[in-house]
């Protein structure tokens, strides 16, 4: 591993523990030449996972694409970002047990709004406009009177519009 200071390769791990509940290992690292400290994360390799978007394109899959999507849409809600990492380990483990090699981005989009609709509305909706391509704000209405009648509501979250 190269410190990120100096680009030495010689380093030392001071500490590592168990991250992500249990999907990764963090290690702190110390540069033996400058003595800087970085974390690292090691990570299971999981086998290359193409993403067929919706105009054809082909990409390998992204975690960290991925979160950034959910933590777009969860932007300046009371989320935890340990909820969001778990959320995305979650999907990646379920798209690797159910062995696809190939995935239309639709699939994923699915699981991703399935979760968010479990842990917050608001970044439900905001997910599923640019997910769905929302041309209209009665097509936000839409979305917004369906998730009410889907959801009980387990009094954790405030009701969109009362």
């Amino acid at each position: 591993m190269r410190c990120p200071k100096c680009g030495s390769s010689q380093d030392r791990v001071i500490d590592s523990r168990e991250a992500r509940d249990g999907y990764a290992i963090r290690r702190r690292r110390e540069c033996l030449r400058c003595t800087f400290r970085f974390t690292t994360y090691e990570e299971v390799e999981r086998e290359e996972l193409r993403v067929v978007k919706r105009n054809g394109a082909r990409e390998p899959f992204n975690r960290d694409k991925l979160l950034g999507g959910i933590r777009k849409a969860c932007e300046k809600r009371p989320v935890k970002i340990e909820e969001l990492e778990r959320s995305v380990d979650e999907i990646a483990t379920e798209l690797e047990e159910e062995g696809y090699k190939e995935i239309p981005s639709s699939v994923i989009g699915a699981k991703v709004m399935r979760r968010l609709e479990a842990i917050d509305h608001v970044a439900y909706v905001r997910y599923a406009s640019v997910y769905r391509q929302f041309e209209d704000v009665g097509e936000f209405i839409n979305e917004i009177q369906s998730l009410g009648t889907r959801s009980h509501g387990d009094g954790s979250q405030r009701e969109l519009f009362p």
